[in-house]
């Protein structure tokens, strides 16, 4: 499963309010072996993990282009999963750190909840850790409130 990450992935949020915040497209696609993965996944009640964030933003995108499943496919997404954004498909996520006013940092705040985020990055601070892509990373299962 692919999603072609353009520079607005990265670009930082700058609007007052998150919501006038625009994506730029970016092209996805799920194979047919993906697609059939999940299915089978969700049939025996196993959890779906994704290996980062642009997993969760391919994978949601192809969910909300189909039934709530992902089907296989590809499509452009301008998908900005925010807090509040109830997601359909994955149930644990492995990322990195990311950075202040990222895109990204607020996708793994809409999966984990807010304040179980902010906690883990002031520890994660505290600790000396590194952001963005250097090598540190979190494992989160969604929140129980989020789901």
């Amino acid at each position: 499963m692919t999603l072609h990450v353009g520079l607005g992935t990265f670009k930082p949020v700058t609007a007052e309010l998150v919501h006038e915040h625009r994506m730029d497209a970016e092209r996805w696609t799920v194979p047919e072996a993906t697609a059939a993965a999940l299915a089978r996944a969700r049939a025996d009640r196993r959890r779906v993990v994704a290996v980062g964030t642009t997993v969760v933003r391919a994978l949601e995108s192809a969910a909300e282009a189909g039934d709530g499943a992902p089907a296989a496919g590809t499509g452009a997404t301008e998908l900005f999963i925010v807090p509040g954004y109830r997601f359909r498909v994955v149930d644990v996520l492995l990322t990195n750190f990311h950075l202040p006013r990222s895109t990204l940092l607020m996708l793994v705040s809409a999966f984990a909840g807010r304040e179980r985020v902010l906690a883990a990055y002031r520890e994660a601070v505290e600790l000396g850790y590194r952001f963005f892509s250097y090598g540190d990373a979190m494992l989160a299962e969604r929140s129980p409130d989020l789901r």
